[in-house]
């Protein structure tokens, strides 16, 4: 057998995304959210691994999760016995775990087995990937840093872009569940004007690749801190906006909002279409 028939396949340069996930009821339902969700895989290089950065893992600490094989976390209440039975399989990938943790600093990161997959990321990657047959690692979210870290690590974040390694950042750009479900009990699923404007003036940041205006908007806004009463939503984004570069095309896959004011832009750098 040749040299060349038992080499790996080329590595492929991965895009960077940001999904906005919404309703833990997307990981069940047939709906436009989960179909977008299903199409995000389409067009892209296969990955070898994903790390994923999710609103729903926000504590004191930088950790990546070390588990080969980590749980599914069901981490929410009040919702139908069938979604509490879902079971996202993905091994973990403790090698990549260890990788990004030197990348990022052994001295401001840790390894951790105390998490799983929480619904931030097996709601989307169970439609993206229903085989559950790529590696997951998590990382943490340090609720105790402002915006400029998080984007500080999403940049440290981009030469995994070159080893074959997704990285998905998982919020959403308008996250206040007060407003929604407030609009959800009147039977009021308007989009209040500051949702909207919130939503355009990042967008167009995006568009424009102005890393100043979008580590700086929130909490310095009226309408960012409406957007986003916690920043934990919002984090995912610099992680992902921090891992692209000026170089990278900018594309929303998806640009609606559920419950009025819950925002369900998806955001691609670097694929075109």
């Amino acid at each position: 057998m040749s040299r060349s028939a038992t080499m790996d396949p080329p590595v492929e340069r991965m895009p960077v995304m940001f999904v906005g996930h919404g309703s833990p009821m997307n990981a069940i339902e047939d709906n436009r959210w989960s179909r977008g969700f299903a199409e995000l895989a389409a067009g892209m290089p296969r990955p070898r691994a994903i790390l994923s950065i999710s609103a729903h893992w926000y504590v004191d600490a930088t950790y990546l999760m070390a588990n080969a094989h980590p749980r599914t976390i069901h981490d929410f209440g009040n919702f139908p016995r069938a979604l509490f039975e879902v079971q996202y399989p993905a091994s973990g990938h403790v090698d990549l775990a260890r990788r990004v943790s030197a990348l990022l600093s052994e001295e401001r990161t840790g390894l951790s087995t105390d998490w799983g997959l929480d619904h931030g990321t097996w709601s989307v990657l169970r439609w993206m990937y229903p085989e559950a047959d790529v590696p997951v690692v998590q990382l943490s979210i340090d609720r105790r840093e402002g915006p400029l870290y998080h984007w500080e690590i999403g940049k440290a974040l981009a030469p995994l872009r070159e080893q074959g390694v997704l990285i998905l950042g998982s919020g959403n750009i308008v996250h206040n569940l007060r407003d929604a479900f407030g609009r959800m009990r009147a039977g009021n699923t308007e989009t209040p004007a500051w949702a909207s404007r919130f939503d355009a003036d990042i967008s167009q940041a995006l568009l424009q690749h102005d890393s100043a205006a979008l580590q700086s908007i929130w909490p310095h806004s009226d309408h960012a801190r409406l957007a986003h009463p916690s920043p934990d939503h919002w984090f995912p984004l610099l992680y992902a906006a921090g891992a692209s570069n000026d170089h990278d095309t900018v594309r929303f896959s998806s640009a609606a909002f559920d419950w009025g004011s819950l925002s369900m832009r998806n955001v691609i750098f670097g694929q075109d279409d």
